[in-house]
Formats: C-alpha cells, structure tokens, sequence
C-alpha cells in the first residue's frame, strides 16, 4: 500500500481483520516512528486495530532529519494558521486514502497525536463531515480559536492529556481548550499529569489507552 505520506504502519497480528484504525501524529522535528512507540502496548489489548503513523508533509526547518506539520520559525499567528490549514489538506487526503485502503468509516478512526500533532488531530477531528471515533491529544493545544469556532462542523469525543510542568506548551493551553470544548458541547475529558514535562509517560499512554477501550 502506497499513501501520500510515508508512515510506519503497525498491522494486527495474526493476520485478523482490521475492524478500527488509530492515526498517531508526531510532534515538531519528529518523525512517524517516535510516535509508533504508543502502539506497543496499545495493540495488545487492540487486536483488530491498525496504527498508522505518517511523516509530517515537510522536512522540519529547524531538524532536518525530523519532519513539521507546519513551520514555526515564525511566530506570526497568521503565518501559522495559514500553514496548518495546508497541513490539514494533506492530511485530509491521507485519511481518505486510509478509509479507503481498509473499507473503514469516520467512526471507525481515532485521531491521535503529541504537541504538533495533537493541534492538528483537534482540526481535524472538528472539521471534517463526519465524526470520528475520538480524538486523543497529547500536549497540545488549538492553534486558533476563532478560526476553528466558525470552521467546526462536527463534535467528536475527545480526551487531552497535557504535563503540569510543561514549559514547550504550557499547561494552561489544555484549560483554554477545554473551555472552548464545553462552550461548544463538544465531550471533553482532560487530565493533568504531575511533575511531567513535554513528553508522553506511562501514566498518559495509559489513560489514553483506557479512553480508546471504552470507545472502540
């Protein structure tokens, strides 16, 4: 199979059917295998569930062996807002060939992903013309409020995780996602991980593990 981004792709073992998928988007200047590294505990208890992890679309400015889903070597929010939304089309195109190389619907998806990732995995998941099955964010955030409230057509489950000492997004960013979530009546649950920093630990991995459980 040949998708408009390279992934790293982790099918189920023993050849069983593929019933679900779990889309993993890494963060910035990281790359498809970083982010497989959640699927090694989560397949075990996800037998039917493929995880596909594809590149960012471009080579990152400032780690030129990682990969971005959109440039933030400059700051300005019109620049970066612009830059996601072409992410977005990309990655667009890479769910539907995924949909359609494995005869899966929206409900059967969950969109997931770290920093970057995440930002992009929340666009996604409530824009699209149907809902997906969850989304799962890690140390995120929205990259632009007002443009996602008037883009928003649909109101996929979602869980956030973020770290209380996060200093790359700080943590206050998930409150301020969360509000906007509940103004919206979209499902939201959100945890707050102590003492963690910008990085997903096993506690994170396994909440979210739990969350996927109770949806797929």
């Amino acid at each position: 199979m040949t998708f408009c981004l390279d992934s790293k792709i982790i099918k189920p073992e023993n050849d069983l059917e593929i019933k679900n998928a779990v889309i993993l988007l890494h963060g910035y200047g990281g790359d498809g295998n970083d982010i497989s590294v959640l699927s090694l505990n989560w397949k075990r208890h996800l037998p039917n569930t493929i995880f596909i992890c594809p590149n960012g679309h471009e080579p990152c400015t400032i780690n030129p062996s990682g990969f971005q889903w959109f440039d933030l070597t400059n700051d300005d929010p019109n620049y970066i807002l612009e830059q996601s939304q072409k992410a977005e089309k990309k990655l667009n195109e890479f769910i539907d060939e995924v949909k359609n190389e494995f005869k899966l619907k929206n409900d059967k998806v969950c969109l997931s992903g770290f920093s970057q990732g995440c930002m992009m995995s929340i666009n996604l998941g409530l824009t699209s013309n149907q809902e997906y099955n969850c989304i799962i964010g890690f140390s995120g955030k929205i990259i632009n409020q007002e443009d996602l409230k008037k883009r928003k057509r649909i109101s996929t489950d979602t869980l956030l995780i973020h770290g209380d000492s996060d200093q790359v997004v700080q943590p206050n960013f998930m409150l301020e996602a969360k509000d906007f979530f509940v103004r919206n009546n979209i499902n939201i649950e959100t945890h707050l991980i102590k003492n963690c920093d910008h990085n997903i630990p096993t506690e994170a991995s396994s909440i979210a593990l739990q969350y996927l459980l109770k949806k797929i």
